[in-house]
């Protein structure tokens, strides 16, 4: 998968090194079981770059810093490498500072955010991260969409692995519906409305109304503003309005925050701390005898494992769409 990935985007123009980890970030979220960003994202990121709005050529570069604090300029490069960079450059500065952020401007889709909470995670590194996005969410109470589903990554390190919780302020991300559509499965509950304004679990229904439900209803609609406040205040970059006037979702806000835990008094009993709260977690009882509880990224795991084993499941009609560009 890696290798024809590889392949299409050199063939796109990509130079060899950013195509290699581009493709790298692409096979490993589909490793991961996150297809929606993985191998079923790879045609869109292939259109948007041919059509411009991704620059292949481009990298990063300062704004403005304050201690501990960037502003960067993502100059419409590719998301992922524009995170993976901004990531490494707060890792950086939480070893100076004990808290490093980059504030990222004018990038791109960063396609799996938790992608970047297990970057510095296993780094050994507390990890927190959000972006923007155009609007495609009501807020409670209302028909029309003026809110991102503006991911949010939350990330630690747990003994020899990562704890990672990654997730959208919409119940159900719009790539894992459109996922729901291709496989012919409805939610396993209700993820948004449907054009009447009835509360459904069929995702055909809520991608034609454009009316996602957000997690915790108002709590998540209040979340999402926050977000990209946040991200458009601290990075000097556009809001979710100022994207969303544009006809195709590019030029996003995100922040990258790395905390140096090694910088805490309290560093040699942190991992006896975690694995207490862990242990306890997981000592739940579940409704069903048959279930387990996991905690955040806790399945990224298995599905990891599953797949090295395995190979990884792919939509017929989306690897041949790939196979068609790689020709």
């Amino acid at each position: 998968m890696k290798a024809v990935f590889q392949s299409v985007l050199i063939k796109q123009g990509f130079e060899k090194e950013k195509a290699e980890q581009l493709a790298e970030a692409f096979t490993q979220n589909s490793l991961d079981g996150i297809y929606t960003h993985g191998i079923n994202r790879f045609p869109r990121f292939i259109e948007y770059s041919k059509n411009g709005y991704v620059k292949q050529d481009a990298e990063p570069s300062l704004k403005s810093k304050n201690n501990g604090m960037e502003q960067w300029d993502g100059n419409l490069g590719p998301g992922i490498l524009n995170a993976i960079a901004a990531t490494n450059r707060s890792i950086k500065l939480a070893d100076e500072f004990g808290i490093g952020c980059i504030a990222l401007s004018n990038t791109n889709h960063w396609m799996r955010g938790g992608a970047y909470g297990w970057q510095a995670a296993m780094a050994g590194y507390i990890f927190i991260g959000f972006t923007n996005t155009i609007a495609n969410m009501p807020a409670h109470g209302a028909k029309d969409a003026r809110l991102g589903n503006n991911p949010l990554v939350i990330a630690m390190p747990y003994n020899d692995t990562a704890i990672v919780l990654d997730m959208a302020m919409s119940q159900y991300s719009f790539g894992s519906m459109e996922l729901s559509v291709l496989k012919n499965e409805n939610l396993k509950v209700h993820g948004g409305y449907d054009k009447d304004g009835n509360l459904t679990d069929d995702p055909a229904a809520i991608l034609e109304s454009r009316r996602p439900l957000p997690i915790g209803y108002w709590k998540g609609a209040g979340l999402s503003l926050l977000l990209d406040l946040l991200a458009a205040v601290l990075s000097g970059g556009l809001s979710t309005q100022e994207i969303s006037s544009q006809s195709i979702e590019h030029g996003l806000s995100q922040v990258f925050i790395a905390i140096n835990i090694k910088k805490l008094s309290n560093y040699s009993s942190i991992p006896v701390l975690i694995e207490s709260i862990i242990n306890d977690y997981k000592n739940s009882v579940p409704e069903n005898e048959q279930a387990t509880i996991s905690y955040p990224g806790e399945r990224v795991l298995s599905n990891r494992k599953r797949n090295s084993e395995n190979g990884i499941p792919v939509i017929k009609k989306v690897w041949d769409e790939i196979l068609t560009l790689n020709k």
